[in-house]
């Protein structure tokens, strides 16, 4: 099963990097700098920030949905960043940590869902998407609980 993984689109996010702290923390948001990697897993570009990076912590609707699954949760965003689009392809942020990957209907209710190693994510991936019911996978990074990314079918 071929499927596509998209990082989230910078525009909505690179305002939050022009506001000072108290204007961050209005918004619920936090500007940090990267000082290990891993550690600091960009939602955009699907990478881990490089120490020195500026980040922001924001929380993030990703599941807009009208079901009792809607939900948001922090994640960090890198500045000026080039969102990570492949099909087939696992990015590295997603690759080296323990996922939690949740199958949802069409309806935003979650059929399905399971834990997987990243190294071990196209085998779990094609599992989920073999089910008919499943329109789409949602990937968190399971130690945190954070929202990592989308996981749809490539057409």
């Amino acid at each position: 099963m071929s499927f596509r993984i998209r990082g989230l689109d910078p525009r909505p996010f690179a305002a939050l990097f022009t506001l000072d702290d108290a204007d961050l923390a209005r918004r619920r948001a936090v500007r940090t700098v990267a000082d290990a990697r891993p550690g600091y897993p960009c939602r955009v570009t699907l990478e881990d920030a490089a120490p020195g990076t500026p980040v922001i912590l924001v929380n993030h609707e990703h599941l807009a949905v009208e079901s009792p699954y809607r939900a948001s949760h922090a994640i960090y965003v890198t500045p000026a960043a080039a969102p990570f689009d492949a099909e087939g392809v696992v990015p590295p942020a997603l690759r080296a940590r323990l996922l939690s990957v949740r199958a949802f209907d069409a309806r935003g209710m979650m059929v399905d869902a399971d834990v997987a190693e990243g190294a071990a994510l196209e085998a779990l991936v094609a599992r989920l998407f073999g089910r008919a019911d499943v329109d789409y996978l949602h990937a968190h990074f399971a130690r945190r609980g954070c929202f990592a990314a989308r996981i749809d079918r490539a057409h």
